[in-house]
Order: structure tokens, then C-alpha cells, then sequence
């Protein structure tokens, strides 16, 4: 069935559960539980718009203030932005008008989410014990199915712990994959920390099936890892992408303004409130009343803050989209004093992956090659000692931007997995 007509059914279904509703139970605080419309994109395009100076820069900024365009992604020679319908013919207008190349990307964003909904075409293994395939996106509903079967299957090498609830009391789980080893080292890897990036939590639980499914065959520097992994940071949020507005990024706190949300990756608490963050709840980069104020980041912390281990080599947090490799520090340009380190282990990452599909990563300093951000998750993890602290943002480059096509999961969760080898090999040595 359509995911449209999934849209539309659900819609009348809740209309008739408010219409049968006692009239004292219906107010204006509870109203939008009964009714979800969910926000459609048709004729809506995404455009590469060219950065050739500060004015540029500047009309940018005045087509997002005058007609909502909205920011997708950015480095310092381009802007991938949404333009509403509405708007085509005048932001276009504005554009030829400052001598500004663009390029458009997407032609109707809600043709593209609507395909995106659907499985890959490409063949699907045998029916196993639990419901992901890799040739599709899937709820947290069954990536928690997922994790579970991982640990009554393999019990003495998996063990899931919650280490939190998100705002809407969904939990927060880790998945840890030891061998038990005293010796072991610890690596970090989180997905799904913003909403919209459905290719992160799907590449995330691959490389946890990899890892696990596969370790009697895994190299030592698998093997002699504690793996701690959080597939879907942003549950919450997810789950509104999958029903409300494939395009949310943020988490589903209730702010200031009557807008909902926190962007978790402005609200960890080193360098928080700095440059590229908002103190304007309505924004897709709000920082948060304080660092830590969302419990999905406090989650995080307060389990770093507890745990035993004390071996971690590396923070791995994969976002999307962009094909980067991404160290601190993030909230300015500034180099950690070790950041030689941190780039020679992100080229190779970036040269493995080339050598897997051809595919092309940068690697770099977050700040230098994109923007400046504050209060992110790797900036922190580096902050608490833990040294290969990375940002990867995954496929693709701007051709389908955050809506990746099932078709995709696969080869891009592969260059998510060549680059943990990458560094679970250098934090061996």
C-alpha cells in the first residue's frame, strides 16, 4: 500500500476517534494528539546554490528570510536548499537577478520520499528471525526487534542496556559486543542523532549485524573491542519522520514559541552555545536551554559519566549527507593538538573507501571544511579523552540529499563499516 494512502487513511481514522471523543477530553493542549496531518513536499525542489563571495552568502539569507528556503546542507562553495513550490519562480527570479549559478537537484521532493518508502528491488536474503533486510528503511519498533534477537541468539557475545528514555519515554538503547577480554579496548558508534538521516541508523545496525553475524571470521582488531553501539540516538524524532514530516531534524521536546524540537547535535556540552547554533527554539539548530538539557543527550553523557570501561578509543557518530570525514574541533577553527592523528587516520579511512567502490570521502577538520557548529557530539567525545573522535557523513552528495533510495543502504552501510575497520585497526596498534 501507498504510504499516501497510508497518510490518508490514518488521517480519517483519527478524525473519527476525535469526533467519537467526549467534548471534555478535547482542548487545545491535547487537540493534536487526535490529529496528525502529515506535511507533504509536492513540487517542492531541492536546489545546489553556488557560494562565489560574501554577497552571495547574503541573498541566501534573504531567500530563506523572504520565502522560507530552507538550509539542507553547506560548505564553504555551495548550498543544497528546499525551495517550496510556492517560491520556485521567485527565489529562481532572485537568483538569475545576482548572477548566482544553481542547479536543481530534486524536481518534487514528495515523488522522491513517496519511492524512498518503498522497498529496494534488489534481492533480499532468506527470511531470518528478525524483521530488517538492508533493502529498506525500517521503525524502531524493528531495530529494537533487531537488537534483541542479537542477544538471545548470541548471548555470550551480545548484551543490550538502556541508558536513557527520549522525550516521549521511547528508550534509549546500547548494544554491546564483547568477547570478555580484560585487555579490550572500547569504541563508541551512535546513528540517527538528527532525524531526517535515515541512512545512518540502517548503516549503523549493518555494521552491528557484520560485526556480529560474521565474528568467528572478524580480524583481531575486531575481536579485542568493546563495542558499544546506540543505532537510533533521536527515536522520537525518527518516528516523526516516519509519520508526520519526512524532513524533521530535531528532537521532540516542547520549547519556546510554540515550537517543538532541539537539534541533540548543538546541545552536548563542550563549547556549548557557540558558533553555528540558535537560541531561537523555532530554529532546525537550537542549542537547547543549557547543555544537556534533552535527555537523549544527557543520556549519553550520563553514561560516560558511569560506565566501567575506560579504554575508549574512538567516537564514531554517522550522520548524513555529504561523503565526509569529519574531526574536531568543530566549533571553530581550531586544531586538537594531536590533529595529525586524526587526519592521517581519516584519509586512509577516505583511501579504503575508495578502494571498496570508488566512492569519495573527505576527510578534514569539520570547521575548516564545512562551518563552525558548537555543542556537537564529537567535539564532546574528544573533550572526555577520547581521541579518534569522528563526524562521517554518508552517502550521497546532493543528488537525492536525505532522501537516499533503498537502493543505496547497502553499498553506502559497506563504506560505513571499511571506515570502523579503519580505526578499530589503528586503536589496536
Amino acid at each position: 500500500m501507498e504510504r499516501g494512502l497510508l497518510f490518508a487513511i490514518f488521517a480519517v481514522l483519527s478524525l473519527l476517534a476525535l469526533a467519537n471523543a467526549a467534548p471534555s477530553s478535547i482542548n487545545e493542549e491535547n487537540f493534536d494528539q487526535f490529529v496528525v496531518t502529515p506535511v507533504r513536499y509536492d513540487g517542492d525542489q531541492m536546489w545546489s546554490v553556488s557560494f562565489t563571495d560574501d554577497q552571495t552568502r547574503k541573498v541566501i539569507k534573504t531567500l530563506n528570510e523572504e520565502f522560507d528556503v530552507t538550509l539542507w546542507a553547506n560548505n564553504h562553495a555551495a548550498a543544497d536548499v528546499l525551495v517550496k513550490q510556492s517560491a520556485v519562480n521567485k527565489v529562481r527570479e532572485v537568483l538569475e537577478d545576482n548572477n548566482i549559478q544553481y542547479s536543481v537537484q530534486i524536481e518534487d521532493l514528495q515523488k522522491l520520499i513517496e519511492l524512498e518508502a518503498l522497498p529496494s528491488k534488489q534481492n533480499t536474503a532468506t527470511k531470518l528471525d528478525h524483521p530488517l533486510t538492508w533493502t529498506a528503511y525500517h521503525s524502531t519498533e524493528d531495530i529494537f526487534k533487531f537488537l534483541d534477537y542479537l542477544v538471545e541468539k548470541y548471548p555470550n557475545l551480545c548484551s543490550l542496556q538502556t541508558i536513557g528514555y527520549s522525550v516521549e519515554n521511547r528508550p534509549l538503547k546500547v548494544l554491546k559486543i564483547s568477547n570478555g577480554n580484560s585487555g579490550n579496548k572500547a569504541i563508541w558508534i551512535d546513528g540517527g542523532i538528527h532525524a531526517r538521516e535515515w541512512i545512518s541508523p540502517a548503516s549503523v545496525t549493518y555494521i552491528v549485524n557484520e560485526l556480529v553475524e560474521n565474528w568467528e571470521s572478524q580480524p583481531d582488531h575486531i575481536k579485542n573491542v568493546n563495542w558499544y553501539v546506540l543505532p537510533v540516538h533521536n527515536p522520537d524524532g525518527y518516528e516523526y519522520t516516519r509519520s508526520t514530516n519526512r524532513m524533521w531534524r530535531k528532537n521532540r521536546s516542547k520549547g519556546g514559541n510554540n515550537c517543538f524540537g532541539v537539534d541533540l547535535n548543538r546541545n552536548y556540552g563542550y563549547k556549548w552555545g557557540g558558533e553555528g547554533t540558535s537560541s531561537n527554539p523555532c530554529s532546525d539548530i537550537y542549542r537547547g536551554s543549557k547543555a544537556f538539557s534533552e535527555p537523549e543527550s544527557a543520556a549519553v553523557k550520563n553514561f560516560f559519566d558511569n560506565t566501567e570501561e575506560k579504554k575508549f578509543g574512538a567516537f564514531l557518530t554517522f550522520h548524513s549527507y555529504g561523503q565526509w570525514i569529519l574531526h574536531p574541533w568543530g566549533y571553530g577553527n581550531v586544531l586538537p593538538d594531536d590533529h595529525e592523528d586524526l587526519a592521517r587516520v581519516g584519509k586512509e579511512g577516505a583511501k579504503k573507501i575508495k578502494e571498496l567502490d570508488h566512492q569519495v570521502y573527505t576527510p578534514g577538520n569539520s570547521a575548516a571544511l564545512l562551518y563552525p557548529a558548537a555543542g556537537a557530539s564529537d567535539d564532546w567525545g574528544k573533550s572526555i579523552g577520547i581521541k579518534y573522535s569522528y563526524t562521517i557523513e554518508l552517502r550521497d552528495t546532493g543528488r537525492y540529499g536525505f532522501v537516499l533510495p533503498p537502493e543505496y543502504i547497502e553499498a553506502t552501510a559497506k563504506e560505513a563499516l571499511s571506515f570502523v575497520f579503519t580505526v578499530s585497526g589503528e586503536i589496536a596498534n
